[in-house]
């Protein structure tokens, strides 16, 4: 089991959940951030910290949020475009750090128009 980051991250990245994970196994893609689902230790500090409510843990998703629980695990599972393999579990998003390319799912996604900060 896992949590994982939905929609509402996409073209936004507050990445408020990023400095709770205490697992570091929140990854940055292009558009959206991914939790990896082998590295999680579900102890939730990241649905928590999300100024956004775009996380949840995996059997509180929303019907309309169901696809990204394949899609947070595929970021890990599948070669994204200009790799030459899968990112697997490397171990900690901080010394991997921004992957850059982002899951078909999200990056077929309409881009949000996000108000400066």
């Amino acid at each position: 089991m896992t949590y994982v980051i939905g929609s509402a991250c996409v073209d936004v990245m507050d990445k408020s959940c990023v400095a709770e994970c205490p697992a570091d196994c929140i990854y940055e893609g292009a558009r959206s951030l991914y939790i990896n689902p082998n590295e999680c230790v579900d102890c939730g500090a990241c649905r928590i910290a999300c100024r956004l409510d775009a996380i949840e843990y995996e059997t509180d998703l929303p019907d309309d949020q169901r696809p990204h629980l394949a899609d947070n695990a595929e970021f890990f599972l599948t070669v994204l475009p200009g790799r030459a393999a899968p990112l697997g579990s490397p171990g900690g998003a901080h010394a991997l750090g921004p992957v850059g390319v982002d899951t078909p799912l999200v990056a077929a996604m309409p881009a949000r128009d996000v108000p400066a900060h």
